[in-house]
């Protein structure tokens, strides 16, 4: 018989588990703070717990982390560690330290993705399902520098808010007190733009939102983003508009910087007539060229003026620092080498 993983489990769902195994109540507390705080990886090592506690939970259940297959490290200090999945597909998961105290995670979300954008290596695998929030959670949890992780980005594999149930689970699991117990403030949640999804998450999350813009006009935004169909840019911007962003929650939006297709003055312009009126700030990042791309990475002139354009138009604007440029550094590249190895 398979067992059943404690951890992905909500302080709620382990209630039910030791209530229908006839254990005490306040042993779902005593097992949500061995899973999400302590350095352990085994019932039996739940040492608070009774003997005749700990025999009943493994009569049907295991602990459930799964430490990483691999491991990529740059000489930046940046980590790229490879997984599998509950459903036995890879993912990957990078940290990236930066100045001692400022220490991020990025993860996945997804084993491939739909969304199908030109310019991104994980779009090219398809999509092989939703990770669940054990998956995600388990990232972080299973990693040696997880107690020294400060912040989250789900900015990996995958479109997190086409896994929203699942996503909003991992948050939950992250941010609560019985659980890992991260400000929310710390985590950025970055999506497309699924429209239906984004209200429900900027709702029932204090998560940070990042929307991948990559360029303002719909047309040309549609030739690498076919999502854009479905969730224009300016209808998202509309609805962000309605949220309220004072307070330390913050959206930004992430611009991926192409040679010669999205930096143009007309681009500058064009964002600063749509971003009008809304609190937010643009990250420009460097294309990672992945193998048989037609996009080109910019120069770093362009890059600094681009930015340059963008600040006199009153528009917050930073330039994300490239890492693990000597490792498989594109988001899903390290993934896919390990799909088409498996598959020789």
């Amino acid at each position: 018989m398979t067992k059943e993983n404690l951890f992905g489990k909500t302080l709620d769902e382990l209630k039910a588990i030791v209530l229908t195994i006839g254990l005490p109540k306040f042993t779902a507390s005593q097992i949500a703070d061995w899973l999400y705080k302590k350095d352990i990886s085994s019932i039996d090592e739940m040492h608070n717990l009774s003997k005749k506690a700990r025999t009943t939970l493994n009569e049907k259940y295991t602990f459930g982390t799964k430490a990483p297959i691999s491991e990529q490290a740059s000489n930046d200090g940046t980590k790229k560690y490879l997984f599998t999945s509950e459903s036995g597909n890879f993912i990957e998961a990078a940290y990236i330290p930066a100045d001692g105290k400022r220490n991020t995670l990025c993860v996945s979300s997804q084993v491939g993705c739909k969304m199908a954008c030109e310019f991104c290596m994980t779009g090219r695998q398809h999509f092989n399902g939703n990770l669940s929030a054990a998956d995600i959670v388990n990232q972080l949890r299973s990693l040696p520098e997880w107690h020294n992780v400060s912040n989250i980005v789900y900015m990996g594999m995958g479109e997190p808010l086409d896994n929203l149930e699942e996503v909003l689970k991992s948050l939950e699991i992250l941010t609560s007190d019985w659980g890992m117990q991260m400000s929310p403030r710390r985590i950025t949640v970055s999506t497309i733009g699924v429209i239906s999804a984004m209200k429900v998450f900027m709702e029932k999350s204090k998560a940070n939102l990042a929307i991948s813009m990559h360029n303002p006009f719909s047309d040309e935004r549609k030739d690498i983003m076919p999502v854009q169909s479905a969730n224009p840019i300016a209808d998202i911007v509309v609805e962000l508009k309605r949220h309220d962003w004072d307070g330390q929650r913050r959206v930004s939006f992430e611009y991926i910087v192409f040679e010669g297709l999205n930096h143009s003055q007309k681009h500058v312009n064009k964002i600063a007539s749509l971003l009008n009126g809304l609190k937010s700030r643009i990250n420009l990042i460097r294309f990672h060229e992945i193998p048989d791309s037609k996009f080109g990475t910019t120069s770093d002139k362009s890059l600094y003026e681009f930015q340059n354009n963008l600040k006199e138009k009153g528009i917050i604007t930073t330039i994300r620092a490239s890492r693990g440029q000597d490792i498989d550094a594109a988001c899903g590249l390290l993934s896919t080498k390990a799909m088409q190895n498996k598959a020789k």
